[in-house]
């Protein structure tokens, strides 16, 4: 059986909140975990194949449990471990930072590097049972399409204007330039991203210049390494390389020569 991986991008009013919506079918991996890289953002997650998620040990990769086959993933700070059998055919929805708290109603800072099972958040939804029963991966995700869709509906769904600012700023600003653009103290700026988007500024402003240097790293672009941190907006090729680490838990050289397909996964043994 092949490996398929599909996107969408989902339609309006969908597409203020959810980044894209995903499809992965990859049968008999030959590597056992794959390390998944943070992006900051909240993800949910169906398993079709099997009736639970395996939770693994981030330092040993050993199984510790089992979770629900439906989860509301928190965005996370560094890096985690997920067993291969895990991707045997798997559904996801990516957010926007700042996307999920309104359409799932859940403070995203209370499940920032926790992961809680979709229903105790939607009571009684059984989108995973209809998602098995349909042939086709394109049907599964217009399903998921409608399902969030539905979320919609209740007309006060929005994603926070402090919060859509306060991210384009902080590409290029500190927090405090931030804050003192929008009119907020540092504090009240700190508060709504936790409640929004589940990090503060400040870790949402290192996760993304991390993601900004993964996306280049994954596209082939390996100019000097201090050049490349320069770019991406650290101070110098030390800091570069601390930061990378204390994300993905590797060295730059080591992302490079151990990435596969996706930019955020890197294989395991």
């Amino acid at each position: 059986m092949l490996m398929i991986y599909l996107e969408r991008r989902p339609v309006l009013p969908l597409a203020c909140f959810v980044d894209r919506l995903w499809y992965c079918r990859a049968p008999a991996l030959p590597h056992a975990r794959e390390r998944v890289l943070p992006t900051g953002r909240v993800q949910i997650l169906f398993n079709l194949a099997s009736d639970a998620l395996t939770d693994c040990c981030a330092q040993t990769g050993e199984e510790i449990g089992r979770l629900s086959p439906s989860l509301l993933v928190g965005p996370r700070s560094q890096y985690e471990l997920i067993d291969s059998r895990d991707l045997l055919e798997l559904v996801g929805i990516l957010f926007h930072p700042g996307g999920a708290a309104p359409l799932v109603r859940e403070d995203a800072g209370a499940i920032f590097e926790q992961s809680i099972p979709v229903e105790d958040v939607h009571s009684g939804t059984d989108l995973r049972d209809l998602l098995r029963e349909l042939p086709d991966p394109v049907e599964k995700l217009t399903a998921v399409e409608q399902w969030l869709l539905s979320l919609t509906r209740h007309g006060s769904a929005a994603r926070k204007p402090l919060v859509v600012e306060g991210l384009k700023l902080l590409r290029q600003h500190s927090v405090q330039q931030v804050a003192c653009s929008l009119g907020v103290s540092e504090r009240r700026l700190h508060q709504v991203f936790k409640t929004e988007v589940g990090l503060s500024p400040k870790q949402w402003a290192s996760t993304a210049r991390f993601q900004r240097a993964i996306r280049l790293l994954h596209a082939g672009q390996i100019p000097r390494w201090d050049k490349l941190a320069l770019d991406c907006g650290y101070y110098d090729q030390s800091h570069f390389c601390r930061e990378f680490k204390a994300f993905s838990g590797i060295d730059p050289s080591t992302y490079v020569v151990s990435v596969g397909e996706w930019a955020n996964h890197v294989r395991e043994g």
